[in-house]
């Protein structure tokens, strides 16, 4: 078995993970939504207020912080006043980015809030600039967070909610770039700073204002918007998802794929710390102080839907190889927290890198899920410095560090490491040596299977769930972890 060799400076900040790096995304998408999230008031599937109860608790114990919506795609044909007001009278269209199906507009803004309130989540509103105007997105805002008198705060007590919503985020667009409007970056930053300039702090409710970023290594993007436009903003968003093939026409199976593939999948997962690094160099360039949070709404694997299955609800399986995507990830959010103040897993039900599968009245918690959940130790907890000597993982020719590891300080002086051994057959000891603190225990849980093609499914949902994980002892001062193949483990050090 390799040997891995981790330093600890557990009494050395390198700075605050932000609660938010656990933020989660829904759109108006498949079955995200309709089925996902909103049954109705009338289904016989347990809800409160038409909001299905095993969701709202599923994202409850996950301590969902920030929830992202209307989407995506859809934000850009999005009219928000179709969506509120009584249900029987509001406008029917077709969703021409999903499917072409028919959105009815029963889940809109006092929806959204509900479910909002219901899993102790802050609200992440991206509004439409691709076919929408200043005034509509000014009077969404006025509508939401106005607790005087005018037409559009009017309109939202005689719709049922007398006290303004608070409200914390709002994106001005989605993907400018591309669905959003095919845009040039000079032309979305003249768009942003006029649309930004009515997104308005009403009483105290102060907004942080959202800009369209990159498409992932467009680095000309983010010069020009932080050129042109950085002094008006307060986040910029960027968007990459792990397609294990490169190729968007045949992007492989979710659940179908050998070693190679799972090896291209980890390593492009990788590919997003240089992402980060690329991008906070450039904005550093303008922000030195580093003001402008880097933000991360869309992340995830991204595959071929399942057979079957309608091709614009880009409805996926969720197996072993994606809960080491999200370990992966987290771990290099944790490490870039100076700029990294916001992500969002694409999505939270149903779509892409799904946390929660339903069918029916039946639900399921995928392995992307048992990793967040395990992960929340780090929610708003002190970066630790580390330094990693990893044994290589090789595969045709092309390496990867066999592991990725962080490590935080929790408010009540828990240290949490978190571990994800990237290998598909070989295990890995970790000697850790840690600085800067007495130690006395240490506990912990595991993600693993002996497949990598493990998933949890309608027929058999407990396949992949983690299990206290007892391989690790302290010695001498020092920490022994001995980490089996394809697995994800956290643990506790008191």
């Amino acid at each position: 078995m390799a040997i891995a060799k981790l330093i600890l400076n557990a009494d050395l900040a390198k700075g605050t993970i932000d609660r938010n790096i656990y933020g989660h995304f829904t759109e108006h998408l498949g079955r995200c939504i309709y089925e996902g999230i909103w049954l109705g008031e009338d289904s016989p599937i347990p809800n409160t207020e038409g909001l299905r109860n095993d969701v709202i608790d599923a994202m409850r114990k996950l301590q969902v912080p920030v929830l992202r919506w209307p989407g995506g795609c859809f934000a850009d044909e999005y009219h928000w006043k179709d969506g509120v007001g009584p249900k029987e009278n509001r406008k029917r269209m077709i969703n021409t980015h999903w499917g072409g199906v028919v959105e009815n507009n029963h889940f809109g803004t006092h929806e959204f809030m509900r479910l909002c309130e219901l899993i102790g989540a802050e609200p992440y509103i991206c509004g439409n600039v691709g076919s929408g105007t200043v005034a509509e997105m000014s009077e969404w805002v006025e509508y939401m967070t106005l607790g005087g008198e005018s037409p559009m705060a009017d309109w939202r007590r005689k719709n049922g909610r007398e006290q303004p919503w608070r409200l914390k985020y709002f994106g001005v667009g989605n993907e400018n770039w591309g669905c959003g409007g095919n845009m040039r970056p000079e032309y979305y930053a003249d768009l942003y700073r006029r649309y930004s300039c009515y997104v308005r702090n009403y009483g105290d409710n102060r907004i942080f204002r959202i800009a369209c970023g990159a498409n992932s290594h467009d680095y000309n993007w983010t010069k020009v918007l932080m050129e042109q436009a950085g002094r008006f903003m307060d986040g910029l968003s960027l968007h990459y998802y792990t397609v294990p093939t490169g190729n968007w026409q045949d992007k492989g199976s979710a659940t179908d794929f050998d070693e190679k593939l799972w090896f291209a999948t980890l390593k492009k997962t990788l590919f997003m710390d240089e992402l980060i690094t690329r991008h906070d160099a450039i904005m550093t360039e303008f922000d030195p102080e580093k003001r402008v949070a880097l933000i991360v709404d869309e992340w995830g694997t991204w595959y071929n839907v399942e057979p079957g299955t309608n091709p614009g609800f880009l409805y996926q399986q969720n197996t072993l190889r994606d809960a080491l995507v999200a370990g992966i990830n987290l771990n290099i959010f944790h490490k870039h927290c100076d700029r990294v103040r916001m992500a969002n897993i694409a999505q939270a039900v149903n779509v892409l890198q799904a946390v929660i599968l339903t069918q029916g009245a039946e639900m399921v918690l995928t392995p992307t899920y048992h990793v967040m959940e395990m992960y929340k130790v780090h929610q708003g907890a002190t970066l630790v410095a580390s330094e990693l000597e990893s044994p290589l993982y090789e595969m045709n020719g092309e390496t990867v560090e066999q592991l990725s590891v962080s490590a935080s300080v929790d408010a009540g002086q828990a240290l949490h490491i978190s571990l994800c051994n990237l290998h598909h057959a070989d295990g890995v000891e970790v000697v850790c040596e840690i600085r800067g603190r007495t130690v006395g225990g240490v506990s912990g849980r595991i993600l693993t299977s002996d497949k990598m093609q493990a998933h949890n499914t309608f027929e058999e949902p407990d396949a992949v769930t983690p299990a206290a994980f007892t391989d690790c002892r302290l010695e001498n001062g020092k920490l022994f972890v001995k980490l089996p193949a394809k697995s994800v483990a956290v643990l506790a050090v008191k």
